[in-house]
C-alpha cells in the first residue's frame, strides 16, 4: 500500500483561515451539543410517551403508540429532512420563513433527533413499568396516592431502574446518530470528516482520529450512566441491570 502518512497536516490551514484540528474540535463540539440537546429532549418526552402508554385511558395509550409507530419505523435522516424542508411549509407564511432564515440549524436539528429518540426510549420506559408487580401501584393507591402521584413516587423511581442499561445504550447511540445531521447542514464531526478528506485526502489519519473522538464521547456517557446505575441500584431487587421480585 502506497499511501502517504502525514499527522502533521491537522496542524494546517484550512480555507477560513483555521487548522484543521481546530475543524475537528469545532465538530466535536457541535456533536455533543446536538446529541445532549436531543437526549434531554428525547428523556423528557419518551418518558411521558412510556407513561401514557401504561395508562388506563385507551385515547392516551392510542396517542402514544401511534406516535411510536410513526417515529420508529420512519429513518431519521427522512424524519429530519422533514422538520427542516417540509413542515416550514405547513405553518402561516410568516412563521414559516421564521423557521427557516432565523431559527438556528442545531435547534431543529436538536428537535428532529430527540424526537427520533423519544419513540425508543417511550418503549424503554413502558417496558419498565410494565414489568413492576401490581401490588405497588395497589399500595401506593391504598396508601391514598392518586394514579399519577403512584407514578411519581412508586412506579417510575423503580422502572428507571430497571430500563437504565437500556436508556444507557439509547444515550450512547444518539451520539452516533448525531452524525446523520450532517445532511442538513451542521457542521457537526463527520460533516468536518468529510470536508477534510476533500480537502487534504489524508483519509487514514482522519478516520482514526473521529472514531476515536466518536468512541470517547459514547464511552464517556457509557461510563457516567454506569455510575448512575451502581448508586441507584437496590440490593436485592436489581442485579446487573436485571430486574427481579
Amino acid at each position: 500500500m502506497n499511501y502517504h502518512w502525514n499527522w502533521m497536516f491537522f496542524f494546517q490551514e484550512g480555507d477560513d483561515g483555521l487548522r484543521y484540528y481546530e475543524w475537528i474540535l469545532s465538530g466535536m463540539t457541535w456533536t455533543t451539543v446536538v446529541s445532549l440537546g436531543g437526549l434531554a429532549l428525547a428523556m423528557a418526552l419518551g418518558s411521558v410517551l412510556g407513561i401514557m402508554r401504561t395508562t388506563p385511558d385507551r385515547r392516551l395509550v392510542a396517542i402514544g403508540d401511534i406516535y411510536v409507530d410513526i417515529f420508529r419505523n420512519v429513518p431519521l435522516i427522512v424524519q429530519l429532512f422533514m422538520w427542516f424542508f417540509v413542515f416550514p411549509e405547513f405553518l402561516p407564511e410568516k412563521a414559516g420563513m421564521w423557521v427557516k432564515q432565523e431559527l438556528p440549524y442545531y435547534v431543529t436539528a436538536i428537535v428532529g433527533l430527540g424526537l427520533y429518540t423519544a419513540a425508543r426510549i417511550a418503549e424503554q420506559v413502558k417496558s419498565g413499568i410494565n414489568s413492576l408487580p401490581r401490588g405497588q401501584r395497589n399500595a401506593g393507591l391504598a396508601l391514598g396516592f392518586t394514579e399519577w402521584q403512584t407514578y411519581r413516587y412508586v412506579r417510575l423511581p423503580m422502572a428507571y431502574r430497571i430500563v437504565l442499561p437500556a436508556l444507557t445504550s439509547e444515550s450512547m447511540n444518539i451520539f452516533k446518530n448525531s452524525s446523520v445531521t450532517y445532511a442538513v447542514g451542521i457542521l457537526e464531526l463527520y460533516f468536518q470528516y468529510k470536508q477534510i478528506i476533500e480537502k487534504t485526502s489524508q483519509v487514514l489519519e482522519i478516520t482514526i482520529v473521529v472514531t476515536l473522538i466518536y468512541f470517547t464521547l459514547a464511552f464517556t456517557m457509557n461510563r457516567i450512566l454506569a455510575v448512575v446505575e451502581k448508586r441507584t441500584r437496590v440490593p436485592g431487587y436489581i442485579s446487573g441491570g436485571q430486574g427481579g421480585h
